[in-house]
């Protein structure tokens, strides 16, 4: 059994055997409390007893891959999702992050960088509910700006009525812009706010993330305008 810690609790996803026992080793030691699946249809069972506050999934796993379990849980989830993969071709990690991973780890690579990962995902999940949190104390339940609607108390987004299927930064990241429309951003300040810490040098998530947003939004995409020298902003009005 499984005891809660302070820290969260985190479902690993990897059948192989030597590489989970030294996962599951250095979390645990990071504070962690770590449940592990070795395939993916028991990587679904375990999720959905335990709600665990991160996902650890590894993309080739026997039966049910890892982009097939990412689907299943972002039917009804936007637990926070890293991804292990030995495919380091651009077009996988692209498939990754649509399909609505919201971090990957080539392997092989250090435990160091993983911890360091999922602690990042966890504060940026952390940033995101207190944002979430906030909107609900002053009141903003839902949030409709021309065809689309965010209701951030569900983390639901409608777009011409029809469901929009948003990760849980690009929702912050569109929640955000929403509320404060016709005000311009800059990149740090979006990636403080939204991935909950402070961007690197050649950090491209937030353009990566504003990409993937128009594009889901369609025909509203442009409405995501580019400010240069600033960062980005939503257009007030047409």
């Amino acid at each position: 059994m499984v005891t809660q810690r302070q820290a969260g609790t985190i479902l690993l996803v990897e059948d192989e055997a030597e590489l989970g026992k030294v996962i599951v080793r250095e979390v645990e030691a990071a504070g962690y409390a770590v449940l592990h699946a070795r395939d993916g249809s028991e990587a679904l069972r375990r999720f959905a007893q335990h709600a665990p506050d991160l996902v650890i999934l590894d993309w080739m796993l026997p039966g049910m891959d890892g982009i097939e379990v990412l689907r299943r849980l972002r039917q009804n989830s936007a637990v926070p999702v890293l991804m292990l993969t030995a495919r380091a071709e651009e077009v996988d990690r692209v498939i990754g992050l649509e399909v609505g991973a919201d971090d990957y780890l080539t392997k092989p690579f250090g435990t160091r960088e993983l911890i360091a990962r999922v602690r990042a995902l966890l504060r940026r999940h952390e940033r995101l509910e207190e944002l979430l949190a906030a909107d609900r104390t002053q009141g903003a339940s839902v949030l409709r700006v021309g065809p689309v609607e965010l209701d951030p108390e569900s983390h639901q987004a409608h777009l011409d009525r029809r469901p929009l299927d948003l990760t849980r930064t690009e929702f912050g990241l569109l929640h955000l812009l929403q509320r404060n429309r016709g005000r311009a951003f800059s990149r740090d300040y979006l990636h403080e706010a939204v991935w909950g810490e402070s961007s690197v040098a050649g950090d491209r998530s937030v353009d990566n993330a504003v990409l993937r947003l128009r594009k889901k939004l369609g025909a509203y995409g442009d409405r995501v305008e580019t400010v240069w020298g600033v960062g980005y902003r939503l257009r007030h009005r047409d």
